[in-house]
């Protein structure tokens, strides 16, 4: 993808399918993480805890073309019943998402608040 300055031109720039996943999961993203900071960072949108924590990432949504990776930077300890995140790189954890369907947005927003408190445990270090 190129770069882009913000998430709103990232998501315009998507594929119409893709577009709708991201455009639907940004808003449970926002809501879960109160006063994180949405930016671009190599090229996909990432959250990070908040200015009050530094510049801890929590997540990051990355637009493949067929599916929409929403991953959680400390994902691998986040309690996960669903079993739905994947092991990715280091402590990050995945799930692809293809359709508007997949996003579960009460699964999701426990998720992103383990991972913002690991964040924020983490920057208190």
């Amino acid at each position: 993808m190129a770069k882009f300055a913000n998430v709103d031109d990232y998501i315009a720039a998507l594929p119409e399918n893709l577009r709708e996943v991201a455009t639907a999961l940004r808003p449970i993203v926002n809501a879960a993480l109160p006063g994180s900071i949405e930016a671009m960072y190599h090229a996909s949108p990432t959250w990070s805890a908040g200015e009050a924590v530094g510049k801890n990432l929590v997540c990051l949504m990355k637009a493949y073309s067929s599916y929409v990776t929403f991953a959680l930077w400390k994902g691998q300890l986040v309690d996960d019943e669903s079993g739905r995140l994947e092991a990715s790189a280091r402590e990050m954890a995945h799930v692809k998402l293809r359709s508007v369907e997949d996003i579960d947005a009460a699964l999701f927003t426990g998720w992103l608040k383990q991972a913002r408190d690991l964040e924020i445990t983490a920057a208190a270090r």
